[in-house]
């Protein structure tokens, strides 16, 4: 019986994974088994990643808010709480944007919060 080397299929799934593994170091990025292993890995940390970068702008987008509406004498907790009773439904990032970007209308979600409080 003849050995099965496999063929064009085979080298074109090496291919895909070497393309995938350009700009690595050393033989990850040129030997198909270093290589596979370390776009495994990569993909991996690349899902994680997608993950935490939801929990990170989140963060980032409460930390603006509170201090945006410090200077109105409001915590963040009393502002959303206000928020949910005015019947306002802004999320996070677009009440960060405002914070940064529009001002005068923060203040005017602000004082409509406040009017509810």
């Amino acid at each position: 019986m003849p050995r099965a080397k496999g063929g064009f299929k085979t080298r074109r799934r090496h291919k895909k994974i070497i393309k995938m593994a350009k700009g690595y170091y050393g033989q990850k990025k040129n030997v198909f088994r270093r290589a596979k292993e370390q776009v495994e890995r990569s993909m991996q940390y690349a899902y994680v990643g997608r993950k935490l970068r939801k929990r990170d702008f989140r963060r980032l987008w409460i930390i603006r808010i509170n201090a945006a509406v410090r200077e109105y004498g409001l915590t963040y907790s009393q502002f959303m709480g206000a928020l949910k009773k005015a019947g306002v439904e802004l999320n996070r990032k677009t009440l960060a944007q405002m914070a940064v970007y529009d001002p005068e209308g923060f203040k005017q979600v602000v004082e409509l919060a406040r009017s509810q409080a």
